[in-house]
C-alpha cells in the first residue's frame, strides 16, 4: 500500500496524474483505502478491460480516440475525438465495452470456481453488475449507444430503470447520470426520422438492427442471470462463514 502511494506521488510530481496510468493508480489508491488493495487492483483491471473494448473497437473503425481515464467511484471512460459516422458504428463501439468486460468477469468467475478463491468471486460479481448497469438503454450508458441503432426514442425506456435503481439504492452517481441523460432525452424527444441528418446517421439496414438487438438482449439476459447467480453464491458463502 505504501509503495502504491509513492508511485502516485511520483506521478503527481511529474504532472502525469491525469494520464491513464496516473488515474489508474489514483483509483487503486482510493479503492484500496475502502476495500483493500487486492480488490482495488482487480476492480480497476476490470474497468480497464471494459474500456479497452471500446478503445479497440473505435480504433478498428478508424476513429481517433483517447486512452481510458479513471475517476474513483465514477468509473472510467474513453474520449472519442471524432464522432462516429453512423449509428451502426456507435453501436459497434458501445457494444464492445460490455462484451469484453463480460469476458473479463467470466475469467474471474471461472478462476474463483477452480481455485475456491472468494476474492475472484467478488470481482466477478462486480464485473457482471458493472456491465449489466452499463446496458441501461439510455444515453450516455453503453446500452443507450447500442440501442440508438434502432431509434433514439428507445432511450425513454431507460428512465423507469434509472428511477427504480435510485429508489432501491440511492446514489449520487445515478443523479449525475440522470443529469447527463437530460440533453440526450431532449434530442430523442425532438427526433425526426425524416430529417436529412437523421436519415444519414440512422439509415441502417433492418438486418443490422436485428443483429444488434439480438446481441444486446442476449448480453442483457446473460449478465442478469450471472449477476443474480453470483450474488446468491456470495450470500451462501457469507452465511456459511457466520456459522463458524
Amino acid at each position: 500500500m505504501g509503495k502504491l502511494f509513492l508511485l502516485l506521488l511520483g506521478g503527481l510530481k511529474q504532472g502525469k496524474v491525469l494520464t491513464t496510468t496516473g488515474s489508474m493508480l489514483l483509483s487503486i489508491a482510493v479503492y484500496s483505502a475502502a476495500y483493500g488493495w487486492r480488490f482495488a487492483v482487480g476492480f480497476v483491471a476490470l474497468l480497464f478491460v471494459h474500456e479497452g473494448g471500446h478503445y479497440l473497437a473505435a480504433r478498428w473503425r478508424g476513429l481517433d480516440v483517447s486512452l481510458p481515464m479513471f475517476v474513483p467511484f465514477v468509473g472510467a471512460w474513453i474520449q472519442l475525438k471524432e464522432l462516429p459516422h453512423d449509428a451502426e458504428t456507435e453501436a459497434y463501439v458501445g457494444l464492445a465495452g460490455p462484451l469484453l468486460g463480460t469476458l473479463g468477469a467470466l475469467a474471474c468467475y471461472f478462476t474463483a470456481r477452480h481455485t475456491d478463491n472468494n476474492l475472484f468471486l467478488v470481482l466477478s460479481y462486480a464485473g457482471f453488475f458493472l456491465n449489466l448497469f452499463n446496458l441501461i438503454p439510455l444515453s450516455p450508458f453503453d446500452g443507450g449507444r447500442i440501442t440508438a441503432v434502432l431509434t433514439p426514442r428507445i432511450w425513454f425506456t431507460g428512465i423507469p430503470v434509472l428511477i427504480a435503481l435510485f429508489l432501491y439504492h440511492p446514489s449520487p452517481l445515478l443523479i449525475v447520470m440522470a443529469i447527463l441523460a437530460l440533453p440526450q432525452l431532449k434530442r430523442a424527444w425532438n427526433y425526426d426520422p425524416r430529417a436529412p441528418e437523421n436519415v444519414r446517421y440512422y439509415d441502417v439496414a433492418a438486418s443490422v438492427k436485428c443483429t444488434y438487438a439480438f446481441y444486446y438482449l442476449g448480453l442483457l439476459v446473460f449478465l442478469s442471470l450471472m449477476t443474480f447467480g453470483v450474488h446468491e453464491m456470495l450470500t451462501a458463502v457469507r452465511q456459511a462463514s457466520m456459522l463458524f
